[in-house]
């Protein structure tokens, strides 16, 4: 039984894929089912290391994006995509695999027209609640579509689609409950705010948090992940605006990105989560924790502005869109979400409810029948 797993261009493409795989290997383990191997097809690796724990192989192909503006990147991507296609078509057809699970992303693309050639059962899940370009084309003939959300239903074939959340990997699902201020050194009586702009950072959030954090810091203690390319300037700035010296520093916890492990343990020690309206949106609903989201302006289809209303109509989650950002702004936003624990818990309680953590398991559930079914 050969599954081949396909998606790329951020971590909101990677890691569900991982937690599926994850679900996969737990399902045969159960149900004593021969193991299957697991193949990734993607522009390149992002996190060997989760790759060789999941034993899954990985096959490089060559992908390129589509930008909905003017870039001398889109007529060498096109190239790129071009030859990954060939290539993709070769590599595809020498691992013959039963079933193509398809994430979405541009780095899809190769996987997913290979799959078409030789008539491979594919299933597709959507993170957004607008599809990008590639699922949209592979829902036309995908065998089974999943959705996170119930909006995104709308754009496939009614007798395909399900609603099923987005996988999230086991070691995240549910956040840490003992020693998780400690493990941040911070104390028991001030808030802790989560600040997390997605697997890559984002620049503007960052620039925000920093040019408030003078502020911020005198009544909240914060964990902030900046992304790799902003970290050093991160810490570098929040010493100037500080002080070197300041008690202040001891209150703000900056990580270039969080591992499993912090990233559990900021959950458990986060009153409230400031995110970019990506996966992360569903990671932060089953840690039931009230949330501010700053939705990405120009993303494909306006998906992120998508995704922050549909969130916020079912969790009562603020949005702050971007044009109205300001350091002024974003404190009052966090300040007035943590002047009231009661509605910090209701909150809470609601974002649970909008939670949904089997994904992973529903999605791997009907890889394996496909696999087998086309076996016989």
């Amino acid at each position: 039984m050969k599954i081949l797993l396909t998606g790329g261009g951020s971590g909101g493409h990677f890691y569900p894929i991982i937690a599926v795989a994850e679900a996969i290997r737990k399902l045969v383990r159960v149900e004593k089912l021969i193991a299957p191997e697991l193949y990734f097809m993607s522009d390149f690796p992002r996190d060997e290391k989760l790759l060789y724990e999941n034993e899954i192989i990985f096959k490089q192909v060559s992908a390129g994006k589509i930008r909905r503006y003017f870039s001398l990147l889109n007529f060498t991507d096109l190239f790129k995509t071009f030859f990954g296609a060939f290539k993709a078509i070769a590599v595809v057809y020498g691992i013959y695999p039963d079933v193509i699970f398809g994430k979405g992303g541009y780095a899809s693309f190769p996987a997913l027209l290979a799959a078409r050639i030789f008539g491979i059962p594919v299933i597709i899940h959507e993170s957004d609640s607008v599809p990008g370009k590639v699922n949209l084309w592979a829902g036309k003939f995908a065998v089974k579509v999943a959705v996170s959300y119930p909006e995104a239903a709308r754009y496939f074939s009614a007798d395909k689609v399900a609603y099923v959340g987005n996988p999230i990997r086991e070691s995240i699902k549910s956040p840490a409950t003992e020693g998780v201020r400690e493990y941040f050194n911070f104390t028991a009586d001030l808030p802790v705010v989560l600040i997390i702009g997605g697997s890559l950072g984002a620049e503007l959030i960052n620039d925000i948090v920093l040019g408030a954090l003078p502020t911020l810091l005198q009544k909240y203690q914060i964990i902030h992940q900046t992304g790799k390319k902003q970290f050093a300037l991160a810490k570098e700035t929040a010493g100037v605006a500080l002080g070197e010296n300041s008690p202040l520093l001891a209150r703000y916890k900056v990580y270039e990105y969080l591992d499993d492990l912090p990233l559990k343990m900021a959950a458990g020690a986060a009153d409230a989560v400031v995110s970019r309206a990506g996966s992360a949106l569903f990671e932060i609903a089953a840690w039931g924790k009230p949330a501010i989201v700053i939705p990405i302006t120009e993303s494909n289809g306006n998906h992120q502005r998508e995704n922050a209303y549909n969130y916020a109509r079912k969790t009562g989650a603020t949005v702050i869109e971007e044009e109205n950002l300001s350091p002024n702004l974003f404190e009052s936003e966090i300040s007035r979400l943590l002047a009231d624990p009661a509605k910090r818990e209701a909150l809470g309680k609601r974002a649970k409810e909008f939670a949904i953590t089997d994904a992973a398991d529903k999605i791997a559930r009907e890889l394996i029948n496909i696999a087998i079914a086309h076996e016989l």
